[in-house]
């Protein structure tokens, strides 16, 4: 079968990743920078993502309300996103219309003009974001598991930042930072959508910067300090919010699909054991979940639920519980197998639209060096086993790799 999954290197030094979809009507493009909120420096939390903002708030040759209209009198829509490790801007509209993305998502990242009007009126904006997370417990208690679990590195801050730290970035940090980050070499520009990786070229090629910069010093690795701090937050609230987080490996350590199905078996689904016995068979909580996070060098595996305090006590052990069976005896084979047809599933669904696979081989290009196709990716889960699982367990579910947050009432 065709594989329709192709990358390359452009003449500037940046990677071009494509998916050809012959028979799409639309198209999805993409810029990844290599740069995040862990690139943020110390007192400025919440650079990356000011800066993301920032692009859309005019250029040299558009001001912000002309880049919207251009977009959308073509039907065409675009977003950006900012998250530890990378940003990302994206656009996407009629096949057609990817000469246009291409001019107006290269005008955004590489012409930011920064106007100071428009910086004072988007740091209001962004105070604003940060109240809102804050106000929401069910968000809020996100932050402070990170802070719990990586301060003080810069994984513990909020991605927004502070109202402190984002009153004390200034224009130059933001001209900075987009000379630092948005003209590196390893950005990796991806598309998606009914064209063959030749003509993805043509189209995308004339739009980006001739030239671009070495990346900057890798980063040291995260070294875990134990024992963590419990973070505790009081305000007025009926629900108790509870996170607990556990330090793992990180995105390139074999035992990676076996944590996968881990947190997929553990708190991913109606059928997980989580979900089961702290809502089904006790009624301890509404909601309850599980989720991993990995990164270069590290990674998390974070247990979230909101209860009533007085289950506080039942839940902790109720869940408790749970990872020393799993750590004693592995899961059960009827188990480890539906989390693996959950996995698989979800991969399936998940890569039904031309943005899906446009974030696929951008990720996949950014993250690995290389682009793996769905299928191969899915099959490197079927060779795990319960007794792989189970020392994942054993490996990760200790007391002083432990970090806990709670939003408690007042």
């Amino acid at each position: 079968m065709h594989c329709p999954y192709h990358w390359q290197t452009l003449p500037n030094g940046m990677r071009l990743a494509t998916a050809s979809l012959p028979h799409a009507e639309c198209a999805t493009l993409a810029i990844y920078i290599p740069a995040g909120s862990r690139h943020d420096p110390r007192g400025l939390a919440g650079l990356a993502h000011f800066m993301e903002h920032m692009a859309f708030k005019g250029t040299a040759k558009r001001s912000a309300r002309e880049l919207s209209m251009d977009l959308e009198r073509s039907g065409s829509q675009a977003n950006a996103c900012t998250a530890e490790d990378h940003t990302v801007y994206d656009a996407r509209g009629d096949a057609a219309a990817l000469p246009l993305l291409a001019d107006i998502l290269s005008d955004m990242v590489w012409h930011s003009s920064l106007p100071p009007r428009e910086i004072a009126l988007e740091r209001d904006v962004i105070h604003e974001e940060i109240t809102m997370y804050e106000e929401t417990p069910g968000d809020h208690i996100g932050d402070l598991i990170s802070q719990a679990l990586w301060s003080p590195d810069p994984l513990g801050e909020p991605i927004t930042g502070t109202h402190q730290t984002l009153d004390a970035i200034t224009r130059n940090h933001l001209f900075e930072f987009s000379q630092k980050h948005h003209f590196r070499s390893d950005i990796v520009i991806a598309a998606a959508g009914p064209y063959s990786p030749a003509e993805f070229a043509t189209i995308i090629q004339p739009y980006l910067p001739p030239d671009t910069i070495a990346p900057p010093k890798a980063m040291a690795p995260f070294v875990v300090k134990n024992p963590s701090t419990p973070v505790v937050q009081h305000r007025d609230t009926e629900q108790l919010q509870l996170a607990i987080a556990y330090h793992t490996p990180g995105r390139h350590d074999s035992g990676r699909h076996a944590l996968r199905l881990l947190s997929i078996l553990l708190g991913e689904s109606t059928s997980s054991r989580l979900f089961q016995k702290l809502r089904e068979e006790r009624g301890l909580c509404y909601h309850v979940s599980s989720d991993i996070a990995l990164f270069e060098d590290t990674g998390s595996l974070e247990i979230s639920l909101g209860l009533d305090p007085e289950s506080r006590e039942e839940a902790l052990q109720t869940i408790h519980r749970e990872i020393k069976q799993l750590i004693r005896e592995g899961p059960s084979h009827e188990e480890l197998e539906r989390a693996k047809k959950i996995a698989i599933t979800a991969n399936k669904i998940a890569l039904e639209s031309t943005s899906a696979q446009m974030a696929w081989v951008a990720e996949s290009l950014l993250f690995e060096g290389e682009i793996i196709t769905p299928a191969d990716s899915r099959a490197r889960l079927i060779p795990v086993t319960t007794e792989d699982v189970r020392q994942m367990a054993e490996k990760i579910f200790s007391p002083r790799n432990q970090a806990i947050a709670e939003i408690r009432a007042l």
